[in-house]
């Protein structure tokens, strides 16, 4: 707690400075309200002029054009927090940018896109995500935690080439300790072991040094946007995703963390309910290039995907179309 604690009067320090500034600014500027008011409904037209002209997704903008409206100085302040600090962002400039140029590994099955052209969902899911759907894959549901847990550390277990571990939460308790237990008697073995966790996420419970501590073990990671006291709006940009991915064979998501509340160890909110999901077959794929994506947002590590794909030549038995959204998104 003291190390949560200490992180955290620094990064709100440092947000309560630049919240004062706002406001002291805007104490300035209200005794001369009525020009400014006038300026601000000139410079919002001009706003949703390009915000109608250049969006690709009125679900997201079409909020931000109305509040300019009617609303100019809010809204133009909106714009610039949300606009234009999206597209200075870093991180987004490089996840961006890591996205456009790894699209060619994403390839979408004609056939698969023929079979699917009468379902309006399916298509939309794929067209959207830019994630292809696919087909040969055996898809085990886990309705609870403590049971995806079990089948999470005997596919570890197995592992001989690379594990890709993604997730919002990682705490130290049974859950992680068992994982980290394997991750580490693997790296000893020259399994690539990689871990990517969100600094937000994982704010109270793993220390700042802790990538260093993982190092040691001989497991890369990879801290999702630390927070910094000056971070201010872009710290709200979190990794939420929970990605596990074995040797290209195997993935899980779902909603599960890696804390012992969601394998009911403890019961910090009373008996967790969460659900979990194994994949194998070719959408593991899939799951595989998100990982690669983000990681290398950070970490240029990568110039061939490709060696990491299994090829999964044999047809399974229960075979189904699957598209990749069993996934959470960047919030």
């Amino acid at each position: 707690m003291k190390m949560a604690v200490k992180r955290f009067i620094l990064v709100f320090f440092g947000f309560s400075l630049q919240i004062a500034i706002s406001l002291c600014t805007y104490l300035f500027f209200i005794e001369h309200f009525f020009i400014i008011n006038i300026l601000f409904s000139i410079l919002g037209l001009l706003l949703t002029f390009s915000l109608i002209k250049n969006s690709k997704s009125y679900s997201y903008t079409l909020p931000l054009i109305i509040t300019l409206i009617l609303l100019p100085i809010l809204g133009t302040l909106l714009y610039i927090i949300l606009v234009k600090n999206k597209n200075r962002s870093k991180v987004l400039k490089n996840i961006n940018k890591e996205e456009k140029e790894k699209k060619n590994y994403l390839t979408q099955n004609p056939e698969i896109k023929n079979e699917i052209k009468d379902n309006s969902k399916i298509r939309y899911l794929c067209d959207f995500s830019g994630y292809p759907v696919t087909k040969n894959n055996d898809v085990n549901y886990y309705p609870i935690g403590e049971e995806a847990f079990e089948v999470m550390l005997e596919e570890l277990k197995k592992a001989e080439k690379f594990i890709f571990f993604e997730y919002f939460i990682v705490a130290p308790g049974k859950m992680w300790d068992s994982i980290l237990e394997i991750l580490e008697d693997k790296a000893k073995q020259g399994v690539d072991v990689r871990v990517m966790y969100d600094d937000l996420g994982c704010l109270s419970t793993l220390k700042k040094s802790y990538p260093n501590e993982l190092a040691q073990k001989g497991i890369k990671c990879v801290v999702f946007n630390p927070l910094t006291p000056l971070a201010g709006i872009i710290m709200n940009n979190r990794d939420h995703r929970k990605i596990l991915v074995i040797d290209g064979k195997v993935a899980f998501s779902g909603g599960i963390n890696i804390a012992d509340e969601y394998i009911n160890v403890t019961k910090k909110y009373g008996h967790w309910k969460d659900n979990a999901i194994r994949i194998s077959g070719d959408a593991v794929w899939n799951y595989t290039v998100m990982f690669l994506t983000m990681w290398n947002s950070f970490k240029k590590e990568d110039s061939d995907f490709n060696k990491f794909k299994y090829d999964f030549t044999k047809k399974h038995t229960n075979s189904r179309l699957c598209n990749s959204l069993c996934r959470d998104t960047i919030r």
